[in-house]
């Protein structure tokens, strides 16, 4: 299965929830490649601490300057995920439909899932990123750009990929990043309903806000790792809730105060 994680607003934490997911994924054994494919701005790899092993990139495999066995990258601590890195210095208009769809099919001959990191916005490398995925995950934070910015993704997912071109339509999920219920509570932040009644479309994740995703990104080493923490059960429920599971939707926050949501 084709997963593309993608978000309208760039900082969300979209990169970082590939990263987490992919993880997750791998821990309950399925064989996993996570692909950057933001050209020029590639920081998956820094989260997955693997940035001092890249050798050869995506682009160098579209452009047959090796192939795709040399450019992948095996994590260091679950030998189950596999890394495609981006291109830090070409151009982002580079990558073309025809090499992403022959990339793919060749990843799909070996790996359960292929996540795919997409550059935020709406440029052509967004839209090679969501072409030809089986299902997108929409990352926002619960604020007006991000939620209005999403809405407009949405709609070009619908319009222009693969599966749209042909009367289908692409299984779309939203996580809802960096909550604080605090301030949800007291009406300063936008409620995860008011955000899914905006964007009509399933939820999969609800993301507290924590800071030891920062540490953990600096360390190079994704926060799942680190299961006490409440960002690292919040993704353990998405990767359970990806393989089907019905797990219930919950918000952990520091005073040890958790909401329920249906």
């Amino acid at each position: 299965m084709v997963i593309t994680i993608t978000s309208g607003k760039g900082g969300v934490g979209k990169s970082t929830a590939v990263g987490n997911i992919s993880v997750g994924l791998a821990n309950r054994g399925k064989k996993v490649v996570a692909i950057d494919f933001d050209i020029g701005l590639r920081n998956l790899d820094m989260i997955l601490g693997l940035e001092n092993r890249i050798v050869y990139d995506v682009i160098d495999v579209m452009e047959g300057k090796c192939n795709l066995n040399q450019a992948l990258i095996n994590d260091k601590r679950t030998k189950s995920l596999y890394f495609l890195p981006a291109s830090q210095n070409k151009d982002k208009n580079i990558l073309d439909k025809d090499k992403v769809k022959i990339l793919i099919e060749e990843l799909k001959q070996n790996f359960d899932f292929i996540i795919i990191d997409s550059p935020a916005g709406i440029e052509s490398g967004f839209e090679h990123a969501i072409f030809w995925a089986d299902r997108a995950l929409i990352v926002v934070t619960p604020e007006v750009s991000s939620v209005r910015d999403a809405d407009r993704v949405i709609g070009i997912i619908d319009a222009k990929s693969d599966k749209a071109k042909n009367g289908e339509e692409v299984a779309k999920h939203l996580i809802i990043n960096r909550i604080k219920p605090d301030l949800i509570k007291k009406g300063d932040m936008m409620s995860s309903d008011d955000v899914l009644t905006i964007l009509g479309i399933p939820l999969i994740g609800l993301i507290p806000e924590d800071e030891k995703i920062v540490s953990a990104t600096n360390s190079g080493e994704p926060v799942i790792y680190n299961k006490k923490t409440k960002s690292a059960k919040a993704y353990e429920r998405i990767s359970d809730r990806i393989l089907g599971k019905d797990v219930p939707f919950i918000v952990e926050n520091d005073s040890f105060f958790s909401r329920f949501f249906k």
